[in-house]
């Protein structure tokens, strides 16, 4: 399954949402979700970052693809979502957590490493270099 996910920054602060429903229910993430058939991927960031959150954005840039492939305990696979990863900015709308989101927080860059993300976004955002060192 292809989905996006949504790296909302505001200054030096990044948008973390924490999931309603699995995979990773209960952990912190970026909003996001899949493509729906016939739709660019651009416009699902924009409609999943408003749906999850109330806030309308503008993408900045593509930061990347990650697999995310999850396992059962008999190493069978239950989920492989290929993710495009997007930067965006805020640029109207009020912040509420929605749809598929439980809590929605503004988090400082330097404190990402406080919050239980899920283990694809830590990865990610490590990737890209803007994860702290603990």
């Amino acid at each position: 399954m292809v989905g996006v996910g949504v790296l909302i920054q505001d200054e030096d602060r990044y948008l973390l949402i924490k999931r309603a429903a699995n995979p990773d229910k209960g952990l912190w993430s970026v909003p996001g979700g899949i493509v729906e058939l016939g739709e660019k991927v651009v416009e699902t960031a924009k409609r999943e970052a408003l749906e999850e959150t109330g806030l309308t954005v503008e993408i900045v840039k593509r930061l990347g693809v990650v697999d995310k492939i999850e396992y059962d305990k008999d190493k069978k696979i239950l989920y492989h979502f290929i993710i495009i990863q997007f930067l965006a900015i805020p640029i109207g709308g009020e912040l509420k957590p929605m749809d598929d989101a439980l809590e929605a927080n503004w988090i400082n860059g330097n404190k990402l490493n406080e919050y239980q993300l899920t283990k694809s976004l830590e990865s990610f955002l490590k990737e890209i270099g803007i994860y702290p060192e603990k």
